[in-house]
């Protein structure tokens, strides 16, 4: 088998991301040696990879689902706001520059395709079959001429292309006939069908609607996936970032302990990385909420002020809503509070910052002994270390660097030296992302936490996150196994589009 196959979608958030790994888990056990692809990413939520490679969360989520390690070729370009009109440009793993939007799709993208055809064609040079997500839809027309994620990452590789789409949100039908009726007839020739996501009901109340759809398209459906809770996977596409969802929704399980923990998480613009509480929100007894207003953290047992991609603008907002204030009134009380990456950089006295927001030297919330400085060399590291007398892992994603003045290190090395972070009282910072990902150090932090907040909470002995991450992706697995036509799946992703597929009026100009 060296096959291929590009899941697009009528909209964003139609439920790439979830089918992608899906069919990639599905695959791989079936004995195919699979790797996710997507060209272009936009996104806060991104990973480093062992390499040191910066690449989306949901390509790393991906290629967790085909049991293999990420690397930068999965996703070549991955794109982080910085605002709503520019962005950063990583390119294979590595930051490149600022760019605004016009500039991007101006000229800089169309020139990148070159690029993203050669690490398409450098995974399928290596495994059975590369499945590949696009972004937003392909009938996008506007951006069509530039297009490097698409349907011209199609057309460049010869991909057949699967349309999903998302039921749930009504006009499901409109959708696929829409999304193909504006696509030019050599981009048309490509699409050999549709997928349903998130089908609440009986499916047969639908088939007549599929077959009616199949008769003015040509094109079949692969399937009818059924609206399940808790299978969101880390993905971002776009600027929004909706807290609907945020942290995935789980089986509420009770507490082990008296009392349940309750954390607040910031929610400061630009907010990146916010996967890093979901291992929080998996413990039973644990609730996880976002806030934005002071009054919020007031009955919370923990503070968290998570990663941004805009740190001084994040400083400003906390200041402007009345969270800071909240938030130095809870250390002055001693009451825990927890900054990760940006929330970290902020905690500390001041900022010297003439990369990200130019904005030169800034007073921080002075809640922790630390001063940093943003350099324009990123760091991107996989480190490992100790903390609270376990081992732990992270990744770190991140331009400024921390001089810390004080107070006790937070994440050590074998032999008690610093590696990472502060800690003075029930305060706390690192710019380790992904550490509460490490079992040992997540319920000895939570113990920590639950004493210094006099609640009876006991972590659970045998939380694993690790474990409940393998789990999800099998339901992905199984979802695409029960519930789509994996015969006809097979043969699509191994032979490509059927030929002589009609085309469907008006279509976009060739």
């Amino acid at each position: 088998m060296n096959g291929g196959l590009l899941v697009a979608g009528t909209t964003s958030d139609a439920g790439k991301s979830v089918v992608t790994a899906g069919i990639c888990r599905w695959l791989v056990r079936q004995g195919v040696k699979v790797a996710p692809f997507k060209a272009q990413n936009m996104s806060l939520n991104s990973f480093v990879t062992r390499e040191g490679a910066e690449i989306g969360r949901a390509q790393a989520m991906q290629a967790q689902a085909c049991r293999v390690e990420p690397t930068a070729h999965m996703n070549p370009v991955l794109l982080k706001p910085g605002g709503e009109r520019s962005s950063q440009v990583v390119l294979l793993g590595r930051p490149v520059g600022e760019m605004s939007a016009r500039g991007y799709h101006g000229g800089r993208q169309e020139r990148l395709l070159g690029t993203v055809l050669d690490s398409l064609a450098e995974l399928r040079g290596t495994y059975d079959a590369v499945i590949c997500e696009g972004a937003g839809s392909p009938a996008e027309i506007n951006l069509r001429r530039t297009d490097i994620v698409n349907m011209g990452i199609a057309r460049g590789a010869g991909l057949p292309v699967l349309v999903v789409g998302d039921i749930d949100r009504g006009g499901v039908f409109a959708s696929f006939f829409g999304t193909v009726a504006l696509l030019a007839p050599g981009d048309q020739a490509l699409v050999a069908g549709f997928l349903v996501n998130k089908f609440r009901g009986d499916v047969s109340l639908l088939e007549p609607g599929l077959e009616m759809l199949h008769g003015l398209t040509g094109r079949r459906t692969y399937g009818v996936l059924p609206f399940r809770h808790g299978l969101g996977i880390d993905e971002e596409d776009g600027l929004r970032v909706s807290l609907r969802g945020t942290v995935r929704e789980s089986v509420v399980a009770p507490p082990v302990g008296e009392d349940v923990l309750r954390i607040a998480v910031c929610a400061v613009p630009l907010m990146s990385n916010f996967t890093d509480v979901d291992a929080l929100a998996a413990e039973p007894g644990v609730v996880v909420r976002f806030v934005d207003r002071p009054e919020e953290l007031a009955d919370a047992d923990l503070v968290i002020v998570p990663g941004t991609r805009g740190t001084v603008r994040a400083l400003e907002w906390l200041r402007e809503r009345g969270l800071a204030d909240a938030i130095a009134r809870r250390v002055a009380e001693r009451r825990p509070v927890l900054g990760i990456c940006g929330g970290f950089q902020l905690l500390g006295e001041h900022i010297e910052d003439e990369v990200e927001s130019r904005a030169g030297h800034v007073d921080g919330l002075g809640l922790l002994p630390v001063r940093v400085r943003f350099d324009r060399e990123k760091t991107l590291t996989r480190p490992v270390g100790e903390a609270l007398g376990e081992h732990v892992e992270g990744y770190e994603i991140h331009h400024g660097v921390a001089e810390v003045a004080g107070g006790d290190a937070f994440i050590s090395d074998d032999k008690g030296h610093s590696l990472d972070g502060c800690r003075v009282g029930q305060t706390w910072g690192t710019h380790w992302h992904g550490s509460l990902e490490s079992d040992g150090f997540r319920r000895a932090f939570l113990r920590e936490v639950a004493a210094a907040a006099g609640r009876r909470f006991v972590p659970a002995p045998d939380t694993s996150f690790a474990a409940l991450r393998e789990e999800q992706l099998d339901r992905l697995g199984d979802l695409i196994e029960h519930h789509a036509d994996t015969d006809a799946l097979w043969r699509l992703i191994e032979s490509g589009a059927p030929q002589g597929l009609p085309f469907i009026p008006p279509g976009a100009p060739a």
